[in-house]
């Protein structure tokens, strides 16, 4: 995963890489295929803003908040990419199970199986 901090008005240090890489871990863990993570710190008069970006492949996950530190806008932002990535998995796999239901193997019955079993072996009685 490729992090790449930007800063409108202020600095970065290299506590604000560190804790933002640490965060970010759990995000990485819950999707694997994250190719890069863009996070924007935009400081304001009373509060600092932060936006963040994620990019897979085929998906992108973008999330913003505010609050007075940038570490704590930091947590709403990597609560709220965790929280969109977790719904994306959910609603994948909801897809997946559905789908499996239209298979015609999964449609059929232990019944017609027995059917199945008896005329293939010549034992049809009905």
């Amino acid at each position: 995963m490729d992090l790449r901090l930007q800063t409108r008005g202020g600095r970065i240090g290299d506590r604000l890489r560190q804790v933002a890489a640490h965060k970010l871990s759990g995000l990485e863990r819950m999707e694997p295929a994250l190719v890069r993570v863009e996070i924007e710190v935009i400081s304001q008069k009373n509060s600092q803003r932060v936006e963040a970006v994620a990019a897979t492949a085929r998906k992108t996950y973008r999330a913003h908040a505010d609050a007075r530190e940038v570490e704590s806008a930091l947590d709403v932002v990597v609560d709220k990419l965790e929280r969109q990535v977790r719904d994306h998995h959910k609603k994948r796999r909801a897809r997946l199970i559905a789908g499996a239901g239209r298979v015609k193997s999964a449609q059929s019955s232990g019944e017609e199986r027995d059917r199945a079993t008896r005329a293939r072996d010549g034992d049809e009685t009905s």
